[in-house]
């Protein structure tokens, strides 16, 4: 579904990305790890077109949309529910979710807020509620409601559970569960690396730019560099990344 080859992405004069080589492959969970700085949420972007690579190409479903800007790519279903989610905070919760379809003129998008309500009760229940005012964890489910209204065939999710209690934790991942089974590939960077690699089909770890390990994810859970980088008790990268986000 989607290829990145050889992308490099600058800020300025600083290289972010440093020739990144990656595919998800549809209907699948595919995670993307790392520590602090390590590119994670600049591949997030670039994929969604915040970013614009200067090396390299992205392809979605066999057509490059490298140059493509944020709202083509929504059109052609690459949905970004970005790190600290973004919601539109001096709106209400309903017209939160209707401008996750802004773009849509057909007219099962009434029914369509009526079911991710459903889907989200703690949306239904405050719909007339400004955004501001939900919890971190209820802002979050906003966060990805909103962007499935877009009806998206990809969904990057960046960093989902930052923030949040564990309890609103294990709520969030298996909404991401639910939503892959429903048929929508999802493209996952998360700091807890063990609960990320737990739903996921495939992994990529990062470092300074680079893609340095990449495997199923079931292998990598047990591959001692990540266990001793992200999954081990004297570790403090994952301490770290709950601490600061990416």
């Amino acid at each position: 579904m989607l290829k990145l080859s050889n992308v490099e992405t600058y800020y300025g004069q600083i290289q972010a990305l440093k020739g990144i080589d990656m595919e998800v492959q549809e209907g699948k969970i595919i995670t993307l790890l790392g520590a602090n700085g390590a590119g994670k949420s600049t591949t997030m972007k670039t994929i969604a077109g915040l970013l614009n690579p200067k090396k390299g190409t992205v392809e979605f479903l066999g057509e490059k949309v490298t140059a493509l800007r944020p709202d083509q790519l929504l059109r052609k279903g690459i949905a970004l529910v970005p790190e600290g989610r973004a919601i539109l905070s001096s709106m209400t919760v309903l017209e939160n979710l209707e401008m996750g379809a802004y773009h849509r003129k057909d007219k099962a998008v009434k029914a369509e807020i009526e079911e991710v309500m459903q889907r989200f009760p703690i949306l239904k229940e405050r719909q007339s509620q400004m955004a501001g005012t939900l919890s971190g964890g209820q802002q979050q489910m906003l966060a990805i409601a909103r962007a499935l209204l877009s009806k998206p065939k990809l969904l990057l999710l960046d960093e989902p559970s930052m923030g949040l209690a564990p309890l609103i934790v294990a709520d969030i991942f298996n909404i991401i569960k639910e939503i892959n089974s429903a048929g929508t590939t999802v493209l996952l960077v998360e700091q807890n690396a063990k609960q990320a690699l737990k739903i996921a089909d495939y992994g990529y770890v990062m470092e300074t730019g680079k893609i340095i390990v990449e495997g199923n994810a079931a292998d990598l859970l047990t591959d001692p560099r990540i266990v001793e980088a992200y999954l081990g008790r004297k570790s403090t990268s994952e301490q770290e990344l709950v601490k600061e986000g990416n």
